[in-house]
């Protein structure tokens, strides 16, 4: 009796995340609404079934995870570490850039902004080869096209050439968010999957910290400059794609290639033709007409935590140099610990987001964010360095949420493709960030072509946290989705109270999850 009902538990579980396809009648848009207050929260019986060392303890859930869920892990976690030193290599060596190829750093920015714009590009091309062909090869095949752009940056004589590069650089990196997130997360036990994401988040932190490290132990150092930086990130790469080599597909994509070989046995008996190259299969289809509202609502999501991240750091270098005229060395040291903020505070909001939910976790980091805006801009002392501390964990606190929230709120034999595509496309909206800020500044000169940052910067970062707690509080969340193939497919429980009834339903349940 114990294990029949213990499998209809699973079933009423499983039940409670099949996403369907949007009804948008005025009925259901005022039970969704009705319910975004109460829906914010853990039910108590759920949490009842952890010790308070599993909620309290971030580190014991790493204990989850067997050497090959780590080897995933982390050969994700290294490739977006390394999306963000290859990003911020530019971003350190505007002026150096500049000066070596006789342009504006204004010109030179423009090669920010084309990766900018051409990463939904890279995140629709290797997304869809990810689901289609596998995590492994295209892993691979985007860290080799990276390393022999990286190579290409170093050897670049003119401004068209820099621009031409960056470009297709902007589409190889477009695609490693949500191919490294699928990666890091496709075989993560349930219970860890909070702190795997925060962690996981956070190698973009991590990956600034390096590249500044490295700025100062290299391009100072080396008779070719910038140059060198270029050259020495594309080493790293193939060690990488060694570990790849190594290592299978992940589970949840054999998972998911099993399910395609059943579609295409079925068009066979069916005597349909076999499926084109580029035609959507009945699932993709399916997931199209399920999702369409979700994914919208999270590029809405994305563009908010893009702007929220943007706005809290591509000038606020410029604000520690400038207004409080930091040294080189003092600013480097704010910044990094800055950074270390955002990995602890991703590690520990993603970890906490399992019993405190992903939407409350988020909401309670923009409302801490908000309030710690002031220390953060206008600390004119030391202190300004625990302002930036807490500023960016409460920031990258939120964010540490985000892959595993995204991954649960996309299909689940897409999720490479959805997650890094509203990832790219939040990205794209807020890359306007630094001109917004810009325009604002202008109402605030302090002479001598500069602004008054702490000022512009936190009435931007007033509304942006505004936004994204509105944002957030309105939309719908799927904390525990599992990321079976056939998670949107109901299990019917005809009645509880009859013992074969529920037998034949749990026998079912697990001979599907067999096949699948």
């Amino acid at each position: 009796m114990t294990s029949i009902h213990s499998t209809i538990a699973e079933i009423e579980e499983h039940n409670k995340h099949v996403i369907k396809p949007p009804v948008l009648n005025s009925r259901n848009i005022s039970k969704y609404f009705s319910t975004r207050f109460s829906s914010l929260f853990v039910p108590s019986e759920e949490l009842q079934q952890y010790s308070k060392s599993e909620i309290f303890n971030p580190f014991r859930s790493l204990h989850e995870l067997n050497r090959r869920q780590w080897a995933f892990f982390c050969v994700g976690f290294l490739g977006w570490t390394w999306d963000a030193f290859d990003f911020f290599a530019v971003s350190l060596n505007v002026s150096n850039i500049a000066e070596d190829l006789n342009k504006s750093v204004k010109e030179v920015t423009w090669g920010i902004t084309l990766v900018l714009m051409l990463r939904s590009v890279g995140a629709v091309l290797f997304g869809v080869l990810s689901d289609r062909f596998g995590r492994k090869y295209t892993y691979i095949s985007n860290l080799v096209i990276l390393t022999i752009l990286q190579i290409g940056c170093g050897f670049v004589k003119t401004y068209k050439q820099f621009l031409g590069v960056r470009a297709l650089f902007g589409i190889g990196m477009g695609g490693l968010f949500g191919l490294a997130a699928a990666t890091a997360l496709d075989d993560c036990p349930k219970a860890a999957r909070g702190a795997i994401s925060g962690l996981f988040q956070e190698g973009y932190a991590f990956g600034y910290l390096l590249v500044v490290c490295f700025q100062r132990a290299i391009v100072h150092n080396s008779p070719y400059g910038w140059r060198s930086l270029f050259w020495f990130s594309a080493g790293p790469p193939v060690l990488f794609v060694l570990w790849r080599l190594w290592l299978p597909e992940t589970d949840g994509y054999i998972q998911q290639q099993q399910r395609l070989k059943l579609e295409e046995q079925f068009r066979a008996e069916q005597d349909l033709p076999p499926k084109k190259f580029f035609e959507f299969s009945d699932s993709a289809k399916k997931a199209m007409k399920t999702y369409w509202l979700m994914f919208s609502y999270s590029v809405i999501l994305m563009a908010g935590f893009n702007f929220m991240s943007h706005g809290s750091q591509d000038l606020y270098p410029t604000l520690l140099t400038v207004q409080l005229n930091f040294g080189e060395d003092r600013s480097t040291v704010t910044n990094s610990v800055a950074n270390l903020g955002a990995i602890l505070g991703g590690f520990l909001v993603g970890h906490f987001s399992t019993f405190a939910g992903r939407r409350l976790s988020i909401m309670v980091c923009c409302v801490v964010g908000g309030a710690l805006i002031y220390p953060w801009a206008f600390v004119r002392n030391s202190g300004i360095n625990a302002g930036a501390f807490f500023l960016q964990m409460a920031v990258q606190g939120a964010w540490g949420v985000i892959p595993i929230h995204l991954s649960e709120l996309a299909p689940p034999q897409y999720r490479a493709l959805i997650t890094g595509l509203s990832y790219q496309l939040g990205n794209l909206a807020s890359s306007a960030s630094s001109t917004i800020e810009a325009t604002i500044g202008e109402r605030f000169p302090l002479g001598g072509g500069h602004y008054d940052y702490a000022k512009t910067m936190s009435i931007f970062m007033g509304a942006v946290f505004a936004f994204v707690l509105v944002v957030t509080f309105l939309g719908p969340e799927n904390r525990g989705a599992e990321f079976d193939i056939d998670r949107d497919e109901k299990v019917e429980v005809v009645n509880k109270e009859d013992e074969i009834d529920s037998l034949d339903e749990a026998k079912q349940y697990d001979e599907r999850r067999e096949i699948v």
